[in-house]
């Protein structure tokens, strides 16, 4: 075997004769036949290859099974969940911005809600769909518009009995604190108001802000009144054809399944709000009696206000209750407002052991601490308004959310 760099053979060596291009054809196919064999190599030995980022292509697999499984599932649901809530937080933002339009919409969605099942009776019972929702909606504003009439007349007539009866209790406090143990003459008193009333002039301005803001919110909250009537209305006569009209365009499957869900949550919702009213009739028959008995002032206006804050599950009734005791302390002493005190106690117990359970129903049960942590955000993200309507919330979502994951046609 001759070598590439000898000397070539002679042509009467007796050996054939070599064409001067094949070693060089040759030397071509080696070499291709190498280049092959070197790029198959990462396959068969992943160890001895490097891939363009200049790592060898075993070491992020070898890095990943250094990393417990556990860390793994954790950080691959830890950005999902980042995700989900930025999705969340920004919905949220977009609704406290437009909430000139959706706190009424939603308003609107819980008063339908209450007034729905009487238009449905009143069509069953043959009444066209037009006139029924016209009694319906009529019926609705006449006992809100009486109730506000009842309200503004009674807050009237009490103030007078509510002012003479607070100056009494404070000149009864005042001769109180005047002995021991605290030593408080009129002289201390009077130089108390006086600083009070400096600090109030003093901080004029920003009282004047905030009677300003009280008018900004007044308008938006008449607004929002008209708006919700508005939405209130077409839901109760065209609620059904508007939800047709959102999913028929669906597929088949997810049309069955949002339909279901949709259901569902219609139900959950229209329960809650009707154990919820029955529940505030019961709380506000109950402390209306107690403040009669009492001989409290501003009795009408106070049971208003008790059946309006059951809505506000929890901290609603409190809030309430508190003013209520301030104003029989202020009226008519400290007995009256510790035996108010114990009627309130009586019924928040007697709320969460036997209203919830029977009256709401199963269908909208939720914990206790569901309902705190619910309504913490929502006061949180939209005040008042959005521990209103925070409740109902989650009642909906946790009914709808397993019918849109379910394969059964029962939803």
């Amino acid at each position: 075997m001759y070598s590439m760099t000898g000397p070539s053979p002679e042509p009467g060596d007796g050996l054939p004769e070599i064409p001067e291009a094949q070693p060089r054809t040759g030397l071509r196919a080696t070499a291709r036949r190498l280049l092959l064999r070197g790029s198959a190599e990462p396959e068969s030995e992943p160890g001895n290859s490097t891939p363009a980022d200049g790592a060898p292509a075993s070491a992020r697999p070898a890095a990943d099974a250094q990393v417990p499984r556990l860390l793994q599932q954790t950080a691959s649901w830890s950005w999902r969940l980042l995700l989900v809530g930025l999705v969340i937080y920004i919905t949220f933002r977009l609704a406290v911005d437009l909430r000139l339009v959706v706190l009424p919409f939603i308003a609107a969605m819980l008063l339908t809600a209450l007034l729905q099942p009487l238009t449905a009776v009143l069509r069953r019972g043959g009444v066209r769909p037009l006139l029924a929702t016209w009694c319906t909606f009529l019926l609705a504003i006449i006992v809100v518009a009486g109730a506000i009439t009842l309200f503004a007349d009674r807050v009237s007539a009490d103030y007078s009995t509510l002012a003479a009866e607070i100056q009494r209790t404070a000149g009864e406090v005042q001769h109180s604190l005047a002995g021991p143990p605290f030593r408080l003459n009129a002289a201390k008193l009077h130089q108390y108001y006086n600083d009070l009333v400096k600090y109030m002039s003093q901080h004029k301005s920003q009282i004047a802000g905030t009677i300003l803001a009280g008018g900004k919110y007044a308008l938006e909250f008449l607004a929002d009144l008209v708006l919700m009537l508005f939405i209130t209305f077409f839901l109760i006569k065209d609620g059904a054809r508007i939800w047709w009209f959102l999913i028929h365009r669906l597929p088949p499957e997810a049309r069955r399944r949002v339909g279901n869900a949709g259901d569902n949550a219609w139900r959950a919702l229209v329960n809650y709000v009707r154990g919820t009213t029955v529940v505030a009739s019961i709380h506000a028959l109950f402390l209306g009696l107690a403040l009669w008995l009492l001989g409290v002032p501003l009795l009408v206006p106070l049971i208003v206000l008790v059946f309006i804050a059951a809505f506000v599950p929890i901290i609603g009734i409190l809030v309430v209750g508190a003013l209520a005791i301030l104003i029989a302390l202020a009226t008519k002493g400290w007995v009256a407002a510790v035996i108010l005190l114990g009627v309130l106690i009586l019924e928040n117990q007697i709320e969460g052991h036997l209203l919830q359970p029977l009256v709401v129903g199963r269908i909208v049960r939720l914990h206790p601490l569901a309902i705190i942590l619910v309504l913490a955000v929502g006061a949180i993200i939209a005040g008042i308004p959005g521990a209103i309507v925070a409740v109902p919330l989650a009642a909906v979502i946790t009914y709808a959310w397993p019918a849109l994951r379910s394969d059964g046609d029962g939803g």
